[in-house]
């Protein structure tokens, strides 16, 4: 049984594979804790939701299977505190690819087709899950933090070459910022491959909302129309 906070079907709005058709699991529990959390709904005592439902794997499996989902996102939260064993082996199954949403900072247990890697200043990822990683994303929430992030992946041991995109994400509170902005333009120009601007296609579309099992986003920071 694992405690899972929403699941929803739509489509991957963000990395190498934004714009197709993705059914999301997200669970329940982050350690994390990042400030800026759009889904703070899994962690933060103000929003933590009365009921959390807990559900078998093949319970889980069986709804994607009823979807046209192309592959399954499982995230978070921190889905990795979670043994997904048992999960990715359900969705398997029923012939779904399976995609996994991380800190890195936890070891992962479960067979995953993609893992897209999001480092966290508050709790840094391990070397082991850095070279699993097939792309990551850095959470651009003030200029120097893409420097700060790529000295963190290379410490670990990245191979930060164009078979690993490196994905640079302004944190959404910051989308309009011209400084954050700017810095992520200006690195890209710099550096070339495998730097990439990122953007969260999936909230410009309201994508995630035309499902009604989704959750809002918990207005974490104090301003919802910001989605933090």
């Amino acid at each position: 049984m694992l405690p899972i906070h929403e699941q929803f079907y739509t489509f991957q709005g963000e990395g190498a594979h934004a714009g197709r058709a993705a059914y999301f699991i997200r669970t329940f529990g982050c350690p994390v804790h990042c400030p800026w959390c759009d889904s703070a709904g899994t962690w933060h005592p103000d929003y933590i939701p009365k009921r959390i439902a807990r559900l078998e794997p093949a319970t889980l499996a069986a709804e994607v299977a009823q979807t046209q989902a192309e592959f399954t996102v499982i995230t978070g939260g921190e889905p990795a505190i979670h043994d997904l064993s048992a999960l990715t082996d359900a969705l398997h199954a029923v012939g779904q690819q399976t995609h996994l949403e991380t800190s890195g900072a936890f070891p992962i247990r479960g067979a995953f087709d993609w893992i897209t890697l999001s480092p966290k200043r508050w709790k840094l990822p391990l070397a082991e899950n850095v070279a699993r990683a097939n792309e990551f994303k850095l959470i651009i929430d003030r200029p120097g933090a893409i420097s700060e992030y790529v000295d963190v992946l290379r410490e670990r041991g990245a191979e930060l070459s164009a078979d690993n995109i490196v994905w640079l994400h302004p944190e959404w509170s910051q989308h309009s910022n011209p400084e954050a902005l700017n810095a992520i333009t200006e690195w890209i120009k710099c550096h070339g491959a495998p730097y990439r601007a990122g953007w969260q296609l999936h909230k410009n579309y309201a994508a995630d909302c035309m499902d009604q099992r989704s959750v809002p986003a918990a207005p974490l920071g104090g301003d919802p129309e910001q989605g933090f």
